[in-house]
């Protein structure tokens, strides 16, 4: 089966039914997508399929074929996507383990709506947890990697 990660075509000759979070980590190396919960209830695992924000530890490496998948290190090649930029300016993080899950769950929102009301991130970004309640940091840099204030 072919899929490509990070605009490289890969061929996967595994049970297709492997969690595309274990693909990403373990077959590939790219550890930024993380193990959170393993039920999708976190977001701490979310990659980009085709555009979409999924949670890798539900969907397949059956669900991804002939899908483009996108982790966090496949989002800008720098790490200079605007939301990236936004996060480090708005000083994101505390501990950082579920920011790579947030970012693209960020990222697939923007390229779905650019200018988001604060009301549309916060649904858009419901469902990724962050343990060190930085909700409001994380709002905040959505809404400057939208507007760039």
């Amino acid at each position: 089966m072919k899929l490509t990660v990070n605009e490289v075509e890969r061929t996967f000759d595994g049970d297709k039914s492997t969690p595309l979070l274990w693909y990403v980590r373990d077959e590939l190396g790219l550890n930024g997508t993380k193990y959170g919960c393993g039920t999708g209830l976190c977001g701490a695992c979310t990659v980009h399929v085709d555009g979409v924000a999924v949670r890798g530890c539900l969907a397949t490496v059956g669900d991804a074929e002939g899908a483009e998948v996108r982790t966090i290190e496949g989002l800008h090649a720098t790490g200079d996507h605007p939301v990236q930029q936004a996060w480090r300016e708005q000083n994101v993080p505390q501990c950082g383990f579920c920011q790579a899950g947030q970012i693209m769950q960020a990222a697939a929102l923007l390229a779905a709506n650019p200018n988001p009301t604060d009301q549309e991130i916060l649904r858009g970004m419901d469902g990724n947890i962050c343990r060190c309640g930085c909700y409001q940091r994380i709002v905040s840099a959505v809404r400057h990697a939208s507007t760039g204030a």
